[in-house]
C-alpha cells in the first residue's frame, strides 16, 4: 500500500525562511508541506522561489504581516472549500485540499489556531475569547461530519493539551495554551473524530515539544517547550500510522522558527 509523508510546520514568514525549506525537504523526504503564519498575500506568494523544491500543486491563503496558512504537494490536489469562515473574521487560519492518492481522495485540512494574548480570561482579553470560539466552532464543524474518512488535520494548534505536552504542567496552568478552558475545548475537537497521530507512536507520560521561546537563548539546555504543533487523522486511518518525527534540530537552523517542523507516515 502506498505511503504519505505530511510534514507540518510554522514557519514564521515564508519569505523571510523560503530558504529553510531545503532543509526541511531534505530531512524529511515530505509528499506534502503545511505551513502556517506565512504572512504574505496570495498575490505575493512566492511561488518562484518554491519551484526548485518540486511541489508543483498548491493552495495558499494569506494576508500582509499576520497568519496564512498554505499546503505544497506532490500530489496532485483539489482545493476543498465547505469549511465556513470561522468566527467571520476572514483571517486566513485555514485551507483544504483533498490529495488525489492512489488509494483514493485524502481530505488534508491545515490550522493556524489563534495565538489567544497573554491574559487566560475572555472578559480582559478578547484574544483569549477568539481562540475559544475559534476552537469550539471547528469542533462543531467536524462534529457535524459524521461518517468522516481518510482526513487528516494538521498545523499549530497553538495548545498542548497533555501534562507533558508543557514542561511544567503546574506552573503553565494559568499560561495561555494550556490552560482548562483550551486543552477542554481542543480535546473536544480531537474527539469530533480524530486520533492524535503523534501520541499514537509516543506515549503521554512521556514529554514531547515542538516549540521553544526565542527568549530562551540556550532553549536546548533548560528545554522549556511545548507541543502545539499536531497531527490527526481519522480512526480508519490509525492502523496505517507508521512514523513520526519532530524534527527537533531545526530549532537550531540560522534565523530559524520558533516552532519545528513536525511530520507523520502513514499508508493511504
Amino acid at each position: 500500500m502506498p505511503s504519505l509523508r505530511i510534514a507540518t510546520w510554522n514557519i514564521n514568514s515564508l519569505r523571510l525562511r523560503v530558504g529553510l525549506l531545503d532543509k526541511l525537504v531534505e530531512a524529511l523526504r515530505p509528499d506534502v508541506i503545511c505551513l502556517q503564519e506565512t504572512k504574505v498575500p496570495d498575490l505575493l506568494f512566492p511561488a518562484g522561489a518554491l519551484q526548485p523544491l518540486g511541489f508543483p500543486h498548491t493552495v495558499f491563503r494569506g494576508m500582509k504581516g499576520y497568519n496564512g496558512v498554505a499546503i505544497l504537494s506532490r500530489i496532485p490536489l483539489e482545493v476543498h472549500d465547505a469549511a465556513p469562515d470561522w468566527c467571520a473574521k476572514g483571517d486566513c487560519r485555514h485551507v483544504a485540499a483533498a490529495l488525489q492518492t492512489p488509494g483514493g481522495p485524502v481530505e488534508l485540512h491545515n490550522f493556524y489556531v489563534p495565538a489567544g494574548g497573554d491574559v487566560p480570561d475572555r472578559a480582559e482579553n478578547p484574544k483569549y475569547g477568539h481562540k475559544l470560539d475559534f476552537i469550539a466552532e471547528t469542533k462543531l464543524w467536524f462534529a457535524a461530519r459524521t461518517g468522516l474518512t481518510r482526513s487528516v488535520l494538521v498545523g499549530d494548534l497553538n495548545i498542548a493539551p497533555l501534562e507533558n505536552d508543557v514542561w511544567s504542567h503546574k506552573q503553565l496552568l494559568d499560561v495561555v495554551s494550556h490552560t482548562p478552558p483550551e486543552v477542554e475545548g481542543l480535546t473536544g475537537w480531537l474527539n469530533a473524530g480524530f486520533v492524535d497521530a503523534v501520541r499514537h507512536f509516543v506515549p503521554a507520560d512521556r514529554k514531547l515539544y515542538t516549540w521553544w521561546s526565542y527568549r530562551n537563548r540556550d532553549w536546548r539546555t533548560s528545554d522549556r517547550g511545548r507541543r502545539l504543533d499536531h497531527v490527526w487523522v481519522t480512526p480508519d486511518l490509525k492502523a496505517g500510522l507508521k512514523s513520526q518525527t519532530i524534527l527537533k534540530d531545526a530549532r537550531d537552523w540560522p534565523q530559524t522558527s520558533d516552532h519545528v517542523p513536525v511530520c507523520v507516515e502513514l499508508e493511504v
